[in-house]
């Protein structure tokens, strides 16, 4: 591939930042490299704690571009960039962010960030990953549960045992409030409530009857859940240990990401999905890549978008690696699915749709008001 030539460079350097943007999309990463040395650095919110990883890789491949990671979650993302743009700071370039359905209504559709694919994949990725939003790879908010102390499979197989007695008190879930795909897994449960209504008389061979001021059968699964005694968490550690703890005799289950169960070894946990639950055991939802409107360091942060979404090997090299674990799903069709991972076919997880999803948002919050 042919390098950037020093006339070009020049000319991109001397481009107003509108203008330079739009010449940087369709530059390879040879070309954008040289710029980006010249920017120093870049500066990415990240969802996981993984980027620590992709930090050391991407500084290893790309000497003199500083890669500064901070791990934050999506919903404190979303409210950061807000702000900071209000009083007319631009200090972050990249945003690796979930709760799409909100990043959609509140960066998006305002303009406070530009979706950018780089050309070196584009062909590779369906329509469906590369907008409004584009996405890197699929993760989860899943049903998990102790496969230690419940050697024989998941103790759930439908949903609506989670409301029985057996489990009251014994159900965890990181609060809805704290973390947005909590809550958009909540919204997916409303939003599929002829599945509920049919797993509710799977389960107990009679229709449910619905409650005035419910809109369906996925409401009244939320409203059932939580009168349960449903535990709301502060974190995804508090969780993982209360599930997964290898010593536990009775541990509870909870809603979770799959892919924390690469952990289970280094921190005594055996965490494991319950994938063969009706009507589902959760959503699958995207992780995305996206810049920041007004990044100071705009060709830096293409260049590390390109680089996370990995090489041309089946793990997808140091860029994508560390994401390439049970429960994570990558998007590009050349990177294999994790040897240990349920493949993505077999996952018995609700796919989120972004539009729905973020129209019935609000609804739902205001329901588990008023059920808290």
């Amino acid at each position: 591939m042919k390098r950037l030539s020093m006339t070009v460079l020049a000319a991109c350097l001397a481009l107003p930042a509108g203008a330079l943007a739009e010449d940087l999309d369709g530059l390879t990463p040879e070309q954008l490299l040289p710029i980006a040395k010249k920017e120093g650095s870049v500066t990415v919110f990240s969802l996981s704690s993984r980027i620590a990883k992709i930090e050391k890789a991407f500084e290893g491949a790309y000497p003199g571009v500083d890669l500064i990671g901070l791990d934050m979650s999506s919903t404190k993302q979303i409210a950061r960039v807000e702000a900071e743009q209000q009083a007319g700071v631009h200090a972050v370039d990249v945003l690796y962010i979930a709760d799409t359905p909100v990043v959609f209504s509140k960066l998006v559709k305002e303009n406070r960030v530009v979706n950018y694919v780089p050309p070196r994949i584009a062909g590779e990725l369906e329509d469906r990953y590369k907008t409004p939003l584009l996405t890197q790879r699929l993760s989860t908010k899943v049903l998990m549960y102790n496969e230690k102390a419940f050697p024989d499979g998941a103790p759930i197989t439908n949903l609506w045992q989670l409301t029985e007695p057996e489990w009251q008190g014994r159900v965890l879930m990181v609060d809805p409030s704290q973390r947005g795909e909590l809550l958009d897994l909540l919204t997916e449960i409303s939003l599929h409530s002829d599945e509920m209504a049919a797993a509710y008389k799977a389960l107990y061979g009679k229709d449910i009857v619905v409650e005035d001021g419910l809109e369906g059968a996925g409401d009244q699964f939320i409203k059932a859940l939580f009168e349960n005694d449903l535990i709301l968490l502060p974190n995804s550690d508090v969780l993982n240990k209360s599930i997964g703890d290898v010593d536990a005799k009775n541990p509870p289950v909870g809603f979770g990401t799959y892919s924390d169960r690469r952990d289970n070894e280094k921190e005594g946990w055996a965490l494991q999905v319950a994938n063969d639950v009706a009507p589902a055991n959760g959503i699958l939802f995207p992780a995305v890549l996206t810049i920041a409107d007004k990044a100071p360091h705009p060709a830096a942060a293409r260049l590390l978008i390109d680089f996370m979404f990995g090489d041309d090997s089946p793990t997808g090299g140091p860029g994508f690696e560390p994401f390439n674990v049970p429960g994570d799903y990558a998007v590009r069709k050349s990177i294999a699915d994790a040897a240990d991972s349920v493949k993505l076919a077999d996952l018995k997880a609700w796919t989120i749709d972004l539009a729905k999803t973020a129209a019935a948002r609000g609804r739902v919050a205001d329901l588990i008001i008023t059920l808290q």
